[in-house]
C-alpha cells in the first residue's frame, strides 16, 4: 500500500462534496418510492462510517456526537430519527475535517494489520480503500435519489 490509497480517498471524498453542494435542502429529506433511505442519511452515513473505519468511532473518537450512531449508522432509517438532526451544512462541514485529519494518517499505517479482520479485510489500507468503495456507493444512491425527485418534480410542473 502507498499515498495513492490516500489519495483516492481524496479524490472520492473531493467528489462527495460536490455532490453535497448540489443537493437542494429540501430535497434532502424526500425518500422516494424504492429507496431504504433519504440523501441527508447517505451523507451522514458515509461521515459516521469512515470516522468508524478511520478513528475508531465512537470508542476511540470524539470528533463526532455520539448520537450519530443512532441516526446513521447500518440499518438505521430516517422514519426512527428523533430529536435535532445535523443540517447539510454541519455535515459537510464534519466531512471537510474529517478529511483534513484523514490526509494526517501517516502512509506507514496503510501496512499495519488489524486487530480482527473486517470484511475479510486484514490492513488499514485495504480498509482505507473499502471506505473509498463505502463512500461512491454511497454517492451513486445518493445520485439516483437526486435524479428521481427532480424527475417527479419536473412532471408536477
Amino acid at each position: 500500500m502507498n499515498q495513492l490509497t490516500f489519495q483516492n480517498f481524496e479524490l472520492a471524498r473531493s467528489i462527495f462534496l460536490k455532490q453535497v453542494d448540489g443537493i437542494d435542502t429540501s430535497a434532502a429529506d424526500i425518500q422516494p418510492d424504492g429507496f431504504n433511505n433519504n440523501i441527508r442519511w447517505h451523507i451522514g452515513h458515509v461521515l459516521t462510517t469512515a470516522e468508524y473505519f478511520m478513528f475508531g468511532f465512537p470508542e476511540h473518537s470524539s470528533n463526532l456526537p455520539k448520537q450519530y450512531v443512532e441516526l446513521f449508522n447500518r440499518g438505521t432509517s430516517p422514519a426512527d430519527w428523533k430529536g435535532e438532526v445535523p443540517t447539510l451544512k454541519e455535515l459537510k462541514q464534519q466531512l471537510e475535517e474529517q478529511l483534513v485529519r484523514i490526509k494526517a494518517i501517516p502512509a506507514e499505517r496503510l501496512n499495519e494489520k488489524l486487530e480482527k479482520p473486517v470484511f475479510n479485510l486484514t490492513t488499514f489500507g485495504e480498509l482505507v480503500n473499502f471506505t473509498v468503495f463505502h463512500e461512491t456507493n454511497h454517492l451513486g444512491q445518493m445520485h439516483a435519489i437526486k435524479r428521481v425527485i427532480e424527475n417527479q418534480t419536473a412532471k408536477q410542473v
